[in-house]
């Protein structure tokens, strides 16, 4: 059981540093985006780089997506796609952006949904990859 939580969450940190931020640069070059990728801004409490903390959300929300996917019976790269579109989506857009302060439009709604689908299909094909390793 550990074994397959520290694979999802090397996934979901990877398809974050990856997949997510890939993205993001992608976004950033065309100017849809005014945030970069990759952002080594240190934040509280640990100082650590932005881009590490985000990885390490990306990391904890593959296990609880997997957790939930395990309980409902559903699967597939689709499930990744939609699950990591919408859940970290309603939590960013619903919950942190709010307590931060941060001003919440559809520009920014349609950017997390972007990212976080791109995330869970990274996450589905890091754990495919990972699959073929074992």
């Amino acid at each position: 059981m550990l074994i397959a939580h520290l694979k999802l969450f090397v996934a979901g940190f990877l398809a974050t540093l990856v997949f997510h931020q890939g993205l993001m640069a992608v976004l950033h070059a065309a100017g849809i985006s005014p945030r970069a990728a990759w952002n080594l801004t240190a934040v509280p409490p640990l100082g650590v780089p932005q881009v590490v903390s985000l990885a390490f959300w990306g990391g904890l929300w593959a296990i609880a997506i997997a957790l939930g996917m395990r309980v409902s019976g559903l699967s597939g790269t689709w499930v990744w796609v939609l699950a990591g579109a919408l859940l970290p989506s309603i939590v960013a857009l619903g919950l942190v952006m709010p307590m931060k302060g941060i001003p919440v439009d559809g520009k920014i709604v349609v950017g997390a949904l972007l990212l976080n689908a791109a995330w869970g299909w990274g996450v589905a094909i890091c754990l495919q990859l990972m699959t073929r390793i074992d």
